[in-house]
């Protein structure tokens, strides 16, 4: 389907990929993995098309349709949702000039031509609408939302509406980028389930180690400037890699011993008549070795000693008889609930349920119709959101930051937990003003790790972190001694930290006294959502 050869790609300066060697065959389930900043997107971007590579070649076959769903996207215009998963609006206008400019210029023969044509036939099929209806339930769209503008939802929602399209469109070869990143639990479950049937072949990127393992058949590694494969899925990669690391590691170091070993001989013999042409010859044994470069170990999850927070009551936080409402949008009435000391509990359920709400009401952000929110003895609570950019001030850097957080943190140790969080070298002097939307996000877990509160309510802390940082967070937090409660796409994530599920759904919430596993045994309930979405 897809081949790439003596790949070399150089950017800003630096050497992304160096005689570089990569294929798909149809049916191909690939993750393409590697630190941020080793080229994945840029790989991306190359076969695509949308920028050349320095040297190579690239060698794709004429008849693949190859679609993409990027980071990011916005929506302009009075298009609704369900004219963005169609296509109908901006998509199909844009095939149909494309097609008409290459017909003008005699050019039907070429791949562009086919493979628009082949967009343009998936768009035009008299059963889109219905295809594109059923992509939008199952990523968690209801109804009601099909003829809502596109442009009054957020961001993350019209990614959602533009995975829908792409997968109506069925692409051969499906190039997806960090697609979980917007998707809430049963949304994800769906695509995964979806994906694990999908015809055609895939090529992921993504920072959720679950979601690969039950999808992708191989791992492509970035390492070295070179594409080092793996077969199997993301646990497997991880084993295979170390054993890999462990195996160039013995090579070098037998080298190594044998060029000091020949190396000794003729230091130690060179200047003896009756040896010296033996220690010439070790010289050249030496010369003639081809070198074995020592090998990069594997990076890991970085590990520090997150400070205890102050001990709290027996009961974290209690809610009585909480009435909720948006407008006419009732989300809980007479809504009770404890959390006690030390729980750590995931907050699952369909879209729209009023997981959000619920940590909002528990944080103390949102004001209630009705009942009564009671803290705990001595609660020193910490609230992280999506939008925490307001918590930091706009003058201090990022170092400055956390040392304001943790007054008793030493410098180094302060370094050491911001570059786990991938704030390396000059960066952790940047002004916090001028940081990204995901440095921002990465920035105030840092901070509430160095400084945890006892009661720390999480809304997809994982959203935008690299694998690794996940892992850290996650290491940092199977320490932490206080009381947790999260929500999460993230279901390794949701594995290693929950002791506790409250299921929320039609204003209902049932708490189940056990980890994800035991949610799953114990109740059909997500069994149930995810067939009434599938068969919508």
């Amino acid at each position: 389907m897809l081949i790439i050869r003596d790949l070399k790609v150089t950017l800003g300066g630096r050497t992304l990929f160096e005689d570089a060697r990569f294929q798909i065959n149809y049916g191909d389930r690939i993750a393409l993995v590697g630190p941020n900043g080793s080229g994945k997107t840029t790989l991306f971007s190359i076969i695509l098309k949308q920028r050349e590579a320095d040297a190579g070649v690239m060698e794709r076959d004429e008849w693949t349709m190859v679609g993409h769903l990027p980071q990011e996207g916005e929506a302009i215009g009075e298009e609704t949702v369900l004219d963005v998963a169609t296509g109908r609006v901006d998509e199909l206008p844009f095939l149909e000039k494309r097609l008409h400019e290459l017909e003008q210029a005699g050019d039907v023969s070429s791949p562009e031509y086919l493979e628009t044509h082949a967009k343009h036939d998936a768009l035009t099929d008299p059963q889109v609408e219905t295809k594109a209806k059923k992509m939008l339930r199952g990523l968690g769209f209801v109804d009601f939302d099909f003829d809502r503008k596109a442009r009054e939802m957020s961001g993350g929602w019209i990614m959602r509406a533009r995975l829908a399209r792409l997968l109506v469109m069925e692409p051969d070869l499906l190039l997806l980028d960090e697609p979980t990143n917007h998707l809430d639990l049963l949304s994800l479950l769906w695509l995964q389930d979806y994906l694990k049937n999908y015809s055609g072949a895939l090529l992921l990127i993504s920072h959720d180690r679950q979601f690969m393992d039950e999808v992708v058949g191989e791992v492509h590694e970035i390492a070295e400037k070179k594409l080092i494969a793996y077969t199997g899925n993301y646990s497997s990669y991880l084993d295979q890699r170390e054993e890999r690391y462990e195996q160039q590691l013995a090579a070098y170091k037998n080298q190594q011993k044998e060029i000091a070993s020949l190396q000794q001989f003729a230091d130690r013999f060179r200047s003896v008549n009756s040896k010296a042409s033996q220690a010439m010859s070790k010289l050249k044994q030496i010369e003639r070795m081809e070198l074995i470069a020592k090998p990069l170990a594997p990076r890991k999850p970085f590990r520090f000693q997150i400070p205890q927070p102050p001990r709290g009551g027996q009961r974290a936080v209690s809610l009585k008889g909480i009435h909720m409402a948006y407008g006419a949008n009732q989300v809980y009435s007479g809504l009770d609930l404890t959390i006690e000391r030390g729980e750590q509990t995931v907050l699952v359920g369909p879209n729209g349920a009023g997981k959000s709400t619920l940590l909002k009401i528990l944080a103390g952000v949102v004001d209630f119709q009705q009942g009564e929110r009671d803290l705990g003895h001595n609660a020193k609570i910490g609230y992280f959101s999506q939008h925490r950019a307001a918590t930091l001030d706009p003058e201090r850097t990022v170092l400055d930051e956390v040392l304001v957080s943790a007054p008793l943190m030493r410098e180094d140790e302060a370094r050491g937990v911001l570059g786990s969080f991938m704030f390396r070298k000059d960066e952790i002097f940047k002004q916090t003003r001028v940081l990204s939307g995901g440095e921002k996000t990465r920035l105030n877990l840092v901070k509430f790790l160095v400084d945890p509160p006892n009661l720390l309510l999480m809304d997809e802390p994982t959203t935008h972190l690299d694998i690794l940082t996940v892992e850290s967070l996650t290491l940092a937090l199977e320490r932490y001694e206080g009381t947790l409660i999260f929500i999460s796409h993230d279901v390794h994530f949701i594995r290693k930290l929950a002791t506790k599920v409250l299921h929320i759904n039609a204003g209902q919430v049932t708490p189940y006294a056990g980890g994800y596993d035991y949610f799953l045994e114990k109740t059909g309930a997500l069994d149930d959502e995810r067939a009434a979405l599938t068969a919508a």
